[in-house]
């Protein structure tokens, strides 16, 4: 935790290797090392390690952050259709905090806007709004 806080991400992947090595089960390590490796920019083997993770099983505030973040690195690597998925996924798993519903449904429509699908994208900006927080 150290690490992370000082910003020595590529260490704590390591570290967190070491224990995936000794106990390759434990989704919460794959998970881990996923979001220390998206922190250094490497989105390829994050997305590798929440996609492990969610295989194994997280609880579900975890998976809902797993497929969120995976959600970003997908799109950093222009893997729009698996970055719309993941937002999906999180829609679909209904979550009470009504601002993380509100931000994956923007999510959903900034990625199907990219692809082009304006019509798509409108009405998850409305869905956005009627699920929102209320300020």
């Amino acid at each position: 935790m150290l690490k992370d806080a000082l910003g020595g991400y590529r260490g704590t992947a390591e570290e967190i290797t070491k224990v995936i090595a000794r106990h390759p089960e434990h989704a919460e390590g794959w998970y881990d090392r996923a979001n220390a490796k998206s922190s250094t920019g490497d989105f390829r083997g994050a997305v590798a390690d929440y996609t492990m993770a969610l295989k194994l099983g997280l609880r579900f505030r975890e998976a809902v952050t797993a497929y969120g973040n995976r959600a970003i690195a997908r799109a950093e690597l222009g893997e729009i259709d698996g970055a719309i998925e993941d937002c999906s996924a999180i829609i679909d798993r209904r979550p009470n905090n009504k601002r993380l519903l509100y931000t994956a449904f923007m999510q959903r429509a900034l990625l199907k806007e990219k692809k082009g699908d304006s019509e798509g994208a409108a009405g998850d900006r409305k869905i956005a709004v009627l699920v929102g927080p209320r300020i």
